[in-house]
């Protein structure tokens, strides 16, 4: 409840109504128990009025976003020696003079790397766009040690301009421009690509370099876009199964270190990815994931479930199946379990990035790994399949892919199903948003209750 003790955060910028600075931070006082509210100010023009009216009103802090992230360096009291060398602040801290500049879009994404595994130390890296956004990414790069970075942009200036500054406030040569059509200069390797420009926010939008085979260069990619999910750039990526996602996690951490500066605290890793999936679920819709044993349904009532939504459907053992050229069986006979297990993880990890508003039918063990439950969480709500074990007999006994339906006695076969199913059932409990009981229940029947609880939870 606001009162007279509320402390009020906020953020500047024009435009500023589409913002999702406030689901991250209000949420963050609300876990924390924080008495603070966080308010979108729209700013036109005016920057140095605006941040002197902020000071007036005890304003605890503010973001600042585009345009005034320059401007706004004029108003400040004290900058942070990283904020002035990128030459952008999106963040002001109060103090007793004013207020204090910070850039946490560069730590932000720096953490946002760290999180999916990309280092920048040593390696060749291009970026593409030459414009505020990639200020703190070329700052980043060079920070952090990379050993050569192409910076490309449509206007050879910009781009010249940006890496003149950037290599001499650390005194090397380490950033080359190119315009967009010299791209070809740079030398035919595996290289860290971030995509800086604004160029697919909208579905029209071209990418700026549009030859296919540039990507191929493409070890792992950052898009700064954070909405769409899925950008044209990332497609590419994702299309040639290199590693990539896009600016949701920058944002996230940059307003998580916005928030810590404010309070002087340390946001944990657990509330960061409850928030992370809050403003995914927000963003680009939830997906749906079905657990179950082995005969349940899940693919059956998985693919309906997806016609009726409008929602795309993913079988993770035919993803398997498909991406290493086998069955499921062969793997097992070949590989062990141990192996196929450590496959479903990883997928897990690369659709948390990239899968949205879409229904995901696992392999009956997937909820063996305490890790595999809590991705899955992440990617959305969990619905468990359950039937019994002679319905479950009845429906695979001529499935001979199968290596537990190996043998001839039936009675054996049954006794193996009834005793996996009484052991992975607490897993499959666990991990469930809803449970449901689909033992001689049609599709329909079925679907009916999975709406009801999809409605009950809007």
């Amino acid at each position: 409840m606001i009162n007279g003790s509320t402390e009020v955060l906020g953020i500047i910028g024009n435009p500023i109504k589409h913002t999702m600075s406030p689901d991250i931070h209000n949420t963050l006082s609300d876990e924390l128990g924080i008495n603070a509210v966080y308010v979108p100010f729209q700013v036109e023009d005016g920057v140095k009025s605006a941040v002197e009216g902020a000071y007036r009103l005890n304003i605890k802090g503010l973001n600042v976003t585009v345009p005034h992230k320059q401007d706004v360096i004029d108003c400040l009291a004290e900058i942070d020696d990283a904020a002035e060398k990128i030459g952008a602040v999106n963040t002001l801290v109060r103090t007793e003079n004013g207020y204090k500049g910070y850039n946490t879009d560069m730590s932000g994404l720096k953490r946002a790397c760290f999180s999916e595994g990309i280092n920048i130390k040593d390696e060749n890296i291009i970026i593409l766009g030459a414009g505020g956004a990639s200020r703190a990414v070329c700052y980043m790069c060079l920070s952090e040690g990379a050993k050569k970075v192409y910076l490309i942009n449509r206007r050879k200036d910009k781009a010249i301009s940006l890496s003149d500054e950037m290599n001499k406030y650390f005194g090397c040569s380490v950033i080359i421009p190119l315009a967009k059509d010299e791209y070809k200069e740079i030398p035919f390797g595996k290289y860290l690509m971030f995509q800086c420009t604004s160029l697919g926010l909208h579905d029209s939008d071209e990418m700026l370099i549009s030859d296919e085979n540039f990507y191929d260069m493409a070890k792992a990619g950052v898009d700064l876009i954070y909405n769409p999910a899925v950008t044209p750039f990332m497609k590419e990526l994702i299309n040639r199964n290199v590693p990539v996602f896009n600016g949701l996690k920058m944002l996230l951490y940059q307003g998580i270190e916005a928030y810590e500066l404010w309070n002087e605290i340390k946001i944990s890793d657990e509330l960061t990815e409850r928030i992370l999936t809050k403003l995914r679920k927000k963003l680009y819709g939830d997906n749906i994931i079905l657990v179950g044993y082995m005969g349940s349904g899940k693919s059956t009532v998985g693919k309906a479930l997806a016609e009726k939504l409008s929602m795309e459907f993913i079988d993770t053992d035919a993803v398997i199946e498909e991406r290493e050229n086998t069955s499921i069986n062969s793997i097992f006979e070949n590989s062990g379990e141990e192996s196929f297990r450590n496959m479903e993880t990883a997928l897990l990890k690369e659709f948390v990035n990239k899968k949205y508003n879409t229904v995901i039918s696992t392999g009956g063990g997937m909820v063996l790994r305490p890790e595999n439950i809590r991705l899955m969480k992440n990617l959305g709500r969990i619905i468990y399949l359950k039937t019994d074990a002679e319905e479950i007999y009845e429906r695979v006994k001529s499935d001979t892919k199968r290596p537990l339906l190996k043998g001839d006695d039936c009675n054996e076969i049954k006794n193996r199903i009834s005793d996996m199913i009484f052991r992975r059932t607490p897993y499959y409990e666990t991990a469930s948003d809803l449970t449901v009981d689909v033992t001689k229940k049609d599709v329909n029947t079925i679907l009916e209750v999975i709406f009801n609880f999809i409605l009950a939870r809007k």
